[in-house]
């Protein structure tokens, strides 16, 4: 039976860890969002709420947030109950 493993000197391409948060292997240099390129359409308070959310994600380096993040990022804003 054949091998599935290639060579060493075969590899063309090396591995890059995504998740390292030292690695600068993103050659587009964009971050990857929930809800990118969204906004346009948003009333302003809406607008408001989304861009603080994608600050909020950007700030702790998290793709999706939880209830507990979105609450308190909407009371940073000013709105309560």
């Amino acid at each position: 039976m054949p091998s599935t493993l290639m060579p060493a000197e075969a590899a063309t391409t090396p591995f890059i860890d995504r998740r390292d948060p030292n690695n600068s292997g993103d050659i587009s240099g964009r971050e990857r969002r929930q809800f990118a390129n969204s906004h346009d359409h948003l009333s302003p308070d809406a607008g408001e709420l989304a861009r603080a959310i994608d600050q909020y994600k950007l700030q702790h380096r998290r793709r999706f947030i939880n209830f507990e993040e979105m609450l308190s990022i909407m009371k940073s804003l000013g709105y309560h109950k």
